[in-house]
């Protein structure tokens, strides 16, 4: 393809008016969030110049992240996606009203500063995955990776941008003109949702119900392997890369002796750093595989933080800070990318927002943690331990590697209708499943750790319990058995297995001898006169 065509192709999402207008308000509403993050982190160094104070803005913006991402990953699974979008839009612009007359009015203290943080952070928790869910809906399926790409790059643009404006406004005209530019930004953005002509979701019957995604996307997780890495690797980076973060207002202010704009034209760096990595990413992938990008990600972080420590003149901190914003893009793109890649459809949002609890927990726990440090050790020495732990961290987990991400999510659809004498109510279970397979004595090892690797799959797709036994009077006869929590959750097992597990239940298959398929049997609980 041709650095034009590729061009055009990247823009293409663009061209179709939906995605374009939500696109473009979304940016402008995320420009407004960068804003009043601004103006709240450095209002909180005018009420109190404790580095835990500072560093538990950060906390109470990301804590509810980590708390909430999950559940509102099942809710945008389960409600209209448009209305819920719009009651979260007006949830922030309410918390940004509030934020705006106190600061008006004099009255805005630590604890409200700090608690209404908190409330934007419930907003963007509960807003996180569903922006990302609506993205099949408004444009083709061959633009989907692009669309997800302009995202990304709408947020750094706003990162560019917002702090930049923010600082400038705060220190122009004062905090609640900023907070009220927010509050602005959300109207916009609800507007923007309102002219979305949404369809109507269809009624399914299979449609689950928020306790039951909420067991079955926790189920996933937990028997993914491949996202268990993905996890472990964005755990450990961000804990440590938080520090900076936590610590930038008082690197602004203590050791760079700068204002409120000057800090924010330190975020606009980051962001403007963010958009530069995001160009040139398509080269860098070229030439690194992820965990090349991920280690180089780790490195320059950790010098960006040892080189602020040492309080650089201003020109050059915001050239640092231009580093830092090409070296975070690279990690949230490479672990994003990789949790992405490996997630079918079915559980992606709930995936991601497993992907979003680990991201926010990390940086919530590495905020406390490192404003405690700055306590003890104070900002500069702070910033010299996050550093080298960032840089032993990252040597220390290429060994694991990230997965590849090439398996085939996409239904298979190669399971036949279960057989039964009479329609089954869909609320009935639990269903146990038995699969019945002759295997001969030879092939009994590999047939035993290619059936292990097929557990991984049956636990994914829903099962909560799984186990093989084999017949006392024939051990050639081996059952594979699993539960599933109902009928309804055994139907959607059915949509749910994809191409790359069917080649697993064919490397199963392999082993069975015999003219006939195994034998497939489904039990279903008895409810007993008498019991309840």
């Amino acid at each position: 393809m041709s650095a034009a065509k590729s061009s055009a192709s990247s823009f293409a999402p663009l061209a179709q008016p939906v995605f374009a207008v939500l696109w473009a308000a979304t940016v402008l509403g995320n420009t407004g969030s960068f804003m009043r993050d601004v103006a709240s982190s450095w209002l909180m160094t005018d009420l109190s110049a404790s580095p835990a104070a500072v560093a538990l803005v950060q906390a109470a913006g990301t804590l509810p992240i980590f708390l909430l991402a999950i559940p509102a990953g099942v809710l945008t699974d389960i409600l209209d996606r448009r209305k819920f979008l719009i009651a979260v839009q007006l949830l922030l612009a309410s918390v940004s009203v509030t934020l705006m007359v106190l600061a008006n009015t004099g009255m805005l203290s630590v604890s409200a500063l700090i608690g209404l943080t908190f409330l934007g952070g419930i907003g963007a928790a509960l807003m996180g995955p569903t922006w990302q869910a609506i993205v099949p809906e408004l444009v083709k399926r061959e633009d989907i990776k692009s669309a997800v790409a302009l995202n990304s790059l709408g947020i750094n643009i706003a990162r560019s941008i917002g702090p930049a404006v923010g600082g400038i406004l705060l220190a122009a005209f004062g905090a609640a003109v900023t907070y009220g530019a927010d509050v602005a930004s959300y109207f916009v953005v609800i507007a923007a949702l309102l002219w979305w002509p949404r369809a109507k979701n269809a009624n399914d019957a299979l449609q689950e119900n928020f306790f039951g995604a909420f067991r079955a996307g926790l189920r996933y997780t937990r028997a993914s392997r491949p996202l268990h890495v993905v996890l472990l690797r964005a755990a450990i980076f961000f804990a440590f890369a938080s520090a900076v973060w936590a610590l930038l207002p008082l690197v602004a202010r203590q050791l760079l002796g700068g204002d409120a704009s000057f800090y924010g034209i330190l975020l606009g760096a980051v962001g403007a750093g963010a958009i530069g990595g995001a160009l040139v990413m398509p080269k860098l992938r070229a030439r690194f595989d992820a965990d090349g990008l991920l280690l180089g990600a780790a490195i320059i972080t950790a010098l960006v933080m040892a080189g602020l420590s040492f309080a650089p003149p201003k020109w050059l901190a915001i050239i640092i800070l231009l580093f830092l914003g090409g070296a975070w893009i690279t990690a949230l793109t490479t672990l994003n990318g990789a949790a992405q890649a490996i997630l079918p459809n079915w559980v992606r949002g709930r995936g991601l927002a497993v992907y979003l609890t680990v991201f926010n927990g990390a940086m919530t726990a590495g905020s406390i943690g490192w404003g405690a440090v700055g306590e003890a050790a104070g900002v500069r020495g702070t910033l010299l331990i996050g550093a080298a732990g960032l840089f032993i961290a990252g040597l220390v987990m290429h060994r694991l590697k990230l997965p590849a991400g090439d398996a085939d999510m996409v239904p298979s659809n190669h399971w036949p209708e279960p057989l039964v004498a009479e329609p089954v109510a869909h609320d009935r279970g639990p269903v146990l499943i038995l699969i019945e397979y002759n295997v001969e004595k030879h092939h009994r090892t590999a047939f035993l750790h290619a059936l292990d690797e097929l557990s991984q799959e049956r636990r994914r797709d829903g099962a909560y319990g799984w186990g093989v036994t084999e017949d006392s009077a024939d051990p050639q006869k081996i059952v594979e058995w699993f539960m599933v929590e109902s009928w309804a959750e055994h139907l959607r097992q059915h949509k749910r297995v994809s191409n790359a597990d069917a080649d697993l239940q064919g490397k199963v298959l392999a082993y069975h001898s015999g003219l006939e398929r195994p034998v497939v049997r489904h039990f279903l609980t008895i409810n007993r006169p008498g019991k309840a």
